[in-house]
């Protein structure tokens, strides 16, 4: 049971603000140094707030967590609050879609690695190939 009533408990969540997946990317900021990638960037100013960037290679990286992103991996069903939940991921998932689209238009090459692949220490053999390919 809630301390708070609804109007209140929705008012105190609308002021929390993402710090960012932080234990997610340094998974994976420790699997570019392990693998020797090097050319990537962080906190760029660009539309989607993408977590990783390699400017001369114009390949943008996100590492997107299973739950928030709707990733069917798991159990990443969410077991309470469904109503909220539900249209809540379904509206990351269209953005996500949006925001890639957007930017492969612009002429990027957009990865969206899952927080369970990261995890597991994979990047897809086709990021590997165009961050190893010499300009």
């Amino acid at each position: 049971m809630d301390v708070y009533g609804k109007k209140i408990r929705s008012k105190v969540m609308s002021k929390v603000r993402s710090k960012r997946n932080k234990s997610t990317e340094l998974k994976l900021i420790t699997i570019f140094k392990k693998k020797k990638i090097k050319g990537w960037r962080r906190n760029c100013k660009i539309y989607g707030k993408p977590d990783f960037v390699f400017p001369e290679k114009r390949i943008i990286v996100f590492a997107d967590g299973c739950f928030w992103h709707g990733h069917n991996c798991r159990n990443t069903v969410p077991k309470s609050n469904i109503k909220y939940w539900k249209p809540k991921i379904k509206r990351n998932i269209a953005r996500d879609k949006a925001v890639s689209r957007f930017l492969r238009n612009e002429g990027w090459s957009v990865f969206r690695l899952q927080e369970c692949y990261i995890k597991k220490g994979e990047l897809p053999r086709r990021l590997m190939s165009l961050l190893n390919k010499r300009n």
